[in-house]
């Protein structure tokens, strides 16, 4: 006896899980919505949440039990594959992309046009042949000799020849 109330009390929870809803989409208010029916054909595809696994028509329940030359439901259109949420997610990243180098091309062009500016500016006193004075790394003030003056101007014209080419 206990066996027997066992068993039913499965084949009604067996029939109460089939009979809930196995359809979950948004509507177009933006709210969820839960039935045992497919949602109405205004709905696009990417906002069914869930979809049951049985289909079964809409006109069902209204369709003669013995209509078996009636033709067979339309499917549902396939999804194209592209998710436009996806593509306009990664379009916007592209653009940050490219936003992102764009400005980091300028402060380097920025950067490039002060380098180049200030190089001329010490070649020009390089050249005039004023005692230039450096510190030494133990603290020391030192003028430049005639080696040191060559050395120097050799790299400010190679900082010039890169960074003032344009």
């Amino acid at each position: 006896m206990k066996m027997l109330k066992t068993v039913m009390a499965l084949v009604l929870v067996g029939f109460s899980v089939a009979a809930s809803a196995q359809w979950q989409w948004i509507d177009k208010d933006g709210r969820r919505v839960f039935s045992d029916r497919a949602p109405p054909s205004d709905i696009p595809d990417q906002n069914i949440i869930t979809r049951s696994a049985v289909r079964i028509p809409a006109n069902a329940a209204a369709a003669p039990a013995d209509a078996g030359d009636a033709a067979p439901a339309p499917t549902p259109p396939k999804p194209s594959g592209v998710d436009k949420d996806l593509e306009a997610r990664k379009k916007q990243v592209a653009e940050a992309e490219a936003a992102k180098k764009k400005a980091e091309d300028e402060r380097n062009a920025h950067a490039k046009q002060e380098n180049c500016s200030r190089a001329r500016q010490a070649k020009a006193s390089l050249d005039s042949g004023v005692r230039i004075g450096r510190v030494n790394a133990a603290g020391e003030r030192e003028f430049m000799d005639d080696a040191a003056r060559e050395a120097e101007g050799r790299r400010l014209a190679a900082i010039i020849a890169a960074d003032c080419a344009q």
